[in-house]
């Protein structure tokens, strides 16, 4: 919970790392965007960029589970 990484992060680790534009097009479609933590994906500039319901939910979870490491710590 709480971690966050970058698309082209995650296009490294399956060994396609010219392909973080797909990685974000793959992580896009996904019908389960909560289950699956999709949310947790970022633009390596930092910004959250798209979510499935918006970046204002997107930011709200992404806030709501630093709080919650924050209280675990």
């Amino acid at each position: 919970m709480g971690n966050l990484c970058t698309y082209g992060s995650i296009a490294q680790q399956i060994n396609h790392a010219k392909a973080s534009r797909a990685v974000g097009t793959a992580i896009g479609s996904n019908p389960v965007a909560f289950l699956i933590p999709c949310h947790r994906v970022i633009q390596a500039s930092g910004v959250f960029g798209g979510y499935m319901w918006g970046p204002t939910r997107k930011t709200a979870i992404i806030g709501w589970e630093a709080a919650k490491m924050d209280v675990m710590v």
